[in-house]
């Protein structure tokens, strides 16, 4: 046990050391975050708080711009939601055969899971850099970008839920004359529903910080935004914009949530 900690310690040292995390550097660095947030922080006035858009030191002075960026929150949110669609509807296709216990044979398995690991492996934001370049600045390029990583991340948890599957079901379809894809239609994914709908609403909430990121690379939505205004050093207007997305991906986490377990709840009462 002892022998184990200190083999512990010295991987961390040694990650630290390899990495450049020297105490030194992060305790002289402390001091410019908070510099930095001072910077960003809103210059709001109390007697001034509730004025119109054209007095200084009030909300609606800070949020001027607020009906510009609700599009494009609105646009983000719309990127998450079509990528996480379209990846987890080819996530489903590529999970049956990924799964070991219903694939149709080693072959399949192997492709299948092998593309599921190329996907998941290379992040969103470089898919994002390789669509701008292919299609251009806007939010199509961060759609195919999501959708791509989300395929293979959720497709590897489809595949798990089928492998925890019950197969009665499954030796009764066939039994019946059933095909390979009849058996996972009628067999399997009554049962594992639930999970791949928890997966989804899951995999949205995820989305939605993706999408707010990949921006950054010119792909669309309220990241493209952000990466301007701090490019330009306008710093009021870099707080509002990390404020509306908290607001926005909290929502979602809210709403996903409850909407998670009441749908999930439904399966179960109706199976």
């Amino acid at each position: 046990m002892l022998l184990g900690g200190a083999l512990l310690l010295a991987c961390l040292l040694a990650a630290a050391w390899v990495s450049e995390a020297h105490p030194a550097t992060l305790w002289a660095g402390l001091p410019r975050i908070g510099e930095y947030f001072a910077r960003i922080l809103p210059d709001l006035r109390w007697h001034a708080l509730l004025a119109d858009a054209e007095t200084e030191g009030s909300i609606a002075f800070w949020l001027y711009r607020l009906p510009e960026w609700s599009l494009l929150i609105l646009e983000t949110a719309n990127m998450a939601a079509l990528a996480t669609l379209m990846g987890s509807a080819a996530a489903l296709l590529l999970a049956f055969p990924a799964s070991r216990n219903i694939a149709p044979s080693p072959l399949a398995f192997h492709l299948a899971r092998r593309s599921l690991e190329a996907l998941r492996t290379v992040p969103e934001i470089v898919y994002a850099l390789i669509f701008v370049w292919a299609f251009g600045v806007g939010p199509l390029a961060g759609i195919l970008a999501i959708a791509l990583h989300s395929a293979g991340a959720n497709g590897k948890l489809f595949a798990e839920a089928i492998e925890n599957a019950d197969l009665k079901a499954w030796e009764g379809v066939e039994s019946a004359g059933g095909s390979w894809l009849h058996a996972c239609r009628f067999a399997v994914l009554p049962q594992v529903l639930p999970n791949i709908l928890s997966y989804l609403l899951l995999r949205f909430e995820v989305n939605i910080r993706s999408a707010s990121v990949i921006g950054f690379v010119g792909a669309g939505g309220i990241g493209e935004e952000l990466y301007k205004v701090i490019s330009f050093n306008y710093y009021e207007e870099i707080s509002a914009i990390v404020l509306l997305i908290i607001l926005t991906v909290s929502m979602v986490d809210l709403l996903s949530e409850r909407l998670r377990h009441a749908a999930i709840g439904r399966l179960e009462t109706a199976r």
